[in-house]
């Protein structure tokens, strides 16, 4: 899925889309003393998709800041004080994580709920050509740094870290078909062939569910940052976590594994293409010995990742058609779908 290219702060001092300046100074000077002082300027890193996401200066330090996307919002998406609070309550664990500064639940300071977090040094690897450079062995090291990170996470006991409350795990997958079904209907604005089929589907053959964990939601390479020694610096990108069934992280990673050649309107990342990286079998493998779970009815959670990414493009197709989209590489994205759709019916009809 494409995102904005990072944009050159403006020496102006001009407000970029979605973030007043001039508030969010006010703001931090009150909830964050110290941490920037005196004007602001800022780049819009990432935008459109999803959250926005801005680096902020003042000349000395930089910081992130997350926010909803512009327009159209679903509800339950792009949570900010979810987002905040998880990335807060892992910090203190082996899953690397931003530090974060200060959140605001309310709409009263840019407009929006935001929270402010640490910029992370590290690479966000998108592409099997910005591997390649760096060689089989080290690409190979970088893979599987991600599939233990993933255990990691989902080693995490939610009570020991303050999120006990943080999801009910009891249904989620129930809850998963509803909830991505519900969001399709809230975005729909043309027929998409196949969609229904595959929900129906889905909802039809609900396995039993795993032992609960910390679900990230959209775990891929290119939503972690990784330093010059390979090492996994950080963990982005919250906006769906909650607990629930951690098949689903491992079901989603694996079709990012398979749309690796998709590219076209999807904008999927190729980093699976890059020599030295785990093939499919190699990632479940590794998963399956690191965190001891069964990966029994793996179909159920490939067609599931299918059909939350087509709902995900679908909603990003209507926020494009409506002019509500920041950033550029979307005309492309509504045609993405119908492939997605195909592919999961594909995968559950397989079992």
């Amino acid at each position: 899925m494409p995102e904005a290219s990072p944009a050159a702060y403006d020496s102006e001092g001009a407000d970029p889309p979605g973030l007043p300046l001039g508030p969010l100074a006010d703001f931090l000077a009150r909830e964050a003393p110290g941490l920037l002082e005196g004007p602001l300027a800022a780049r819009l890193i990432a935008g459109g998709k999803s959250n926005l996401t801005y680096a902020v200066t003042d000349g000395r330090r930089e910081v992130i800041v997350r926010r909803p996307p512009l327009g159209h919002v679903l509800a339950t998406a792009h949570d900010m004080v979810r987002e905040h609070r998880v990335i807060t309550a892992l910090r203190d664990t082996a899953v690397p994580v931003p530090q974060t500064y200060a959140v605001c639940p309310g709409d009263d300071v840019i407009g929006a709920p935001f929270y402010v977090m640490e910029l992370v040094a590290g690479t966000p690897y998108r592409l099997a050509a910005e591997l390649e450079p760096l060689g089989p062995e080290r690409t190979r090291t970088i893979s599987e740094r991600m599939v233990d990170t993933l255990v990691a996470l989902h080693a995490v006991d939610p009570d020991a870290v303050g999120l006990g409350d943080f999801g009910r795990p009891e249904g989620f997958l129930e809850r998963q078909v509803r909830r991505w079904k519900q969001q399709l209907d809230a975005s729909r604005s043309r027929e998409v062939a196949g969609i229904d089929e595959l929900h129906g589907w889905l909802a039809a053959h609900v396995p039993p569910q795993s032992p609960p964990a910390i679900v990230h939601g959209d775990f891929r390479l290119d939503n972690l940052l990784v330093d010059d020694q390979d090492r996994i610096t950080a963990v982005l990108d919250w906006e769906m976590a909650t607990l629930g069934d951690p098949l689903t992280d491992v079901g989603l990673l694996q079709v990012y594994q398979a749309l690796s050649g998709m590219g076209g309107g999807a904008g999927v990342s190729d980093v699976a293409l890059a020599p030295g990286w785990l093939s499919p079998d190699e990632i479940l493998q590794r998963y399956a010995a690191g965190s001891g779970r069964d990966l029994g009815h793996l179909g159920f959670h490939l067609g599931l990742a299918y059909f939350k990414l087509a709902v995900i493009l679908e909603g990003i197709h209507y926020r494009y058609s409506k002019g509500q989209t920041v950033g550029e590489g979307f005309a492309s994205i509504g045609g993405a779908v119908e492939p997605l759709v195909a592919a999961g019916l594909a995968a559950v009809k397989d079992q």
